[in-house]
């Protein structure tokens, strides 16, 4: 038998052995009840996903950054963020390199060339700067630590776990922005479940590392979304001041007609078509508010940020790519 000084020092270094492994399972009880809903709906291991969790650490620079996007700029101020010649040098090598991948987005989903390398080239400066945040972090502070958002990043975290699970990528080891967004479109979770597709038939819908996946997801999201192949996106407006409010307010959802906006003293800069719907927008330049009028493709981009410079920005870069490489097309 042992003798008593020994035993109480033996069950002694148990307890401080054993005490970091169920300090590990103290998670939040929000995290609690995610692990037991994730267990009962998709079948998931419990402690397999506590241990997951305890891995992650406490991202307090995510919630500030998410308080501040720079979307929030004033639209003079983001435009020369994007707008430059990086992204216009970038995006011609880019063009050019996968033009017939290009091409075949362009045939198949309806969405031009530009809009696509654009879209590519304001998220991540073409696959250059995909995010440095670990995405099981940035969603697990989002949806514990963020009330406004609380909602959707949790519904993120939940397709974010299952969208490992169905490929086989490591939890803890993929890197993204601090909203969760993944790979060279910076896919969310659940957009990546939905619309990422294989596009150079590998059998594999690589958004990390394959540009040719990346250009038909991208395609396949806009079209998703309602794009109209062959129309225009935005047109140039005058406005008064003092009246366009409440058509500010009706937001970017194309809901009246260019002939109704003219009754309320819209007047479109350019030739557009009059029975075709639209919604008013305005910017912040320099000199002060410039208004636009947003058709359907308009809003088609803002599905994929809902912000307006963020849109105007894609548009601005895709006629300056198209002017390098198909000047007159």
């Amino acid at each position: 038998m042992l003798d008593t000084r020994r035993f109480i020092l033996i069950f002694a270094m148990l307890l401080i052995c054993a005490a970091p492994a169920r300090a590990q399972q103290l998670l939040a009880p929000e995290i609690e009840t995610f692990i037991g809903e994730m267990a009962d709906k998709h079948r998931f291991e419990a402690d397999a996903l506590r241990r997951l969790f305890a891995q992650a650490q406490p991202r307090p620079e995510i919630l500030r950054a998410i308080s501040a996007p720079i979307t929030a700029l004033p639209w003079h101020e983001f435009r020369g963020r994007f707008v430059d010649a990086a992204r216009i040098n970038g995006g011609v090598r880019f063009w050019r390199e996968h033009a017939a991948t290009l091409e075949k987005a362009n045939r198949e989903f309806g969405v031009p060339e530009e809009i696509i390398v654009a879209t590519i080239g304001v998220e991540t400066l073409y696959g250059r700067n995909t995010g440095t945040h670990r995405v099981l972090e940035a969603l697990a502070m989002l949806a514990f630590q963020y009330p406004p958002r609380a909602a959707l990043f949790r519904s993120e975290l939940e397709h974010y776990l299952l969208l490992v699970r169905e490929t086989g990528l490591d939890a803890m080891g993929i890197r993204g922005s601090y909203a969760g967004a993944i790979g060279i479109p910076q896919f969310l979770p659940s957009s990546y479940r939905r619309y990422a597709v294989d596009f150079n038939g590998d059998g594999r819908r690589d958004l990390m590392r394959t540009p040719a996946d990346a250009i038909g997801s991208v395609a396949n999201y806009y079209k998703s979304f309602g794009w109209r192949s062959g129309e225009s996106i935005m047109v140039p407006a005058e406005a008064d001041p003092g009246n366009a409010q409440p058509l500010l307010d009706m937001g970017l959802l194309p809901q009246l007609s260019v002939r109704e906006l003219k009754r309320f003293g819209v007047m479109p800069s350019a030739a557009v078509d009059e029975g075709a719907k639209a919604a008013l927008f305005t910017a912040e330049a320099a000199s002060g508010p410039l208004y636009w009028l947003g058709l359907n493709n308009f809003y088609v981009i803002t599905r994929y940020n809902r912000s307006i410079n963020y849109a105007l920005v894609v548009q601005e870069l895709a006629r300056e790519l198209r002017a390098q490489v198909k000047p007159g097309g």
